[in-house]
């Protein structure tokens, strides 16, 4: 079964300062391949720290920032999942994008649910497709921050074959327990590893205290990162999730008939 090295890249943006923070990043970016990665992932926004109410540094994929991260991948032949403010016909969209170690742009994802509670919806559009990939023989689904708290799109990541589903967020602070609390608990129901990456930091939106956390499909934790920005390592081996999924297959009991129903009603 396939193995993965996954670097958690828990930074500590300047506000709305790309340049800086994506000159560390290629730096990182090397760090982390030197250290033997296969793939590197930075929190939600971390070109210019998340801000719900920022226009800056609007473009499309082929714009500075993403154009950055690409390189970032190619030149250091690994991975590299990175975000930006991407122009879409309306307002601008949170999404995300993932190159592999050549460069490619193999998924993107634009965040479905919007943190209403801090007005991101004022200023952001939502995404409306979830995006599930295949690297280096892994399955991977992507979701960013608020997304946590819905469960129906780490379902479908299950139905899809995903063994890992990766989380970039901006999840701030004062709600932490939630943080490590769902990040488990997607793990568990799905029976596949989920990979949380989240910033450090104080800003003019909230605080940041790092907690990135990589949890198993038994649910353990398998790399837990404290509040310093810094580099952190865990690695993937995806027979652990058809172990889990032989040992009680609680996927196969669900009852999706009657759920859909449910929603109609």
């Amino acid at each position: 079964m396939p193995k993965i090295k996954l670097c958690f890249a828990q930074t500590n943006p300047v506000r709305e300062s790309p340049e800086k923070n994506l000159k560390t990043a290629f730096l990182l970016a090397e760090e982390a391949a030197d250290a033997g990665s296969d793939m590197i992932i930075f929190p939600e926004q971390s070109a210019t720290g998340w801000n719900p109410a920022s226009q800056e540094y609007l473009s499309d994929e082929n714009g500075f920032i993403p154009e950055s991260f690409r390189k970032a991948a190619a030149e250091n032949n690994i991975a590299v999942l990175g975000s930006f403010r991407e122009i879409s016909n309306d307002k601008p969209k949170n999404t995300a994008v993932f190159y592999d170690n050549c460069g490619n742009l193999l998924a993107k994802y634009s965040k479905i649910h919007l943190f209403n509670p801090g007005g991101e919806n004022k200023c952001f559009s939502c995404g409306n497709k979830p995006s599930a990939f295949t690297y280096m023989g892994v399955k991977f689904g992507l979701a960013i921050c608020y997304d946590l708290r819905f469960s129906e799109i780490f379902t479908y990541y299950a139905k899809e074959g995903c063994e890992c589903v990766i989380v970039q967020a901006s999840w701030p602070d004062a709600r932490m327990k939630h943080w490590n609390l769902f990040i488990h608990s997607r793990a568990v129901e799905n029976q596949y590893y989920v990979a949380g990456v989240n910033p450090t930091g104080l800003t003019d939106v909230e605080i940041y205290s790092g907690g990135s956390v990589l949890a198993s499909p038994f649910g353990d934790t398998v790399m837990q990162a404290g509040d310093k920005p810094g580099l952190f390592y865990a690695e993937i081996d995806t027979s652990l999730v058809y172990e889990a999924r032989k040992s009680l297959h609680s996927l196969s009991d669900r009852r999706d008939d009657l759920y859909i129903g449910w929603h109609r009603k």
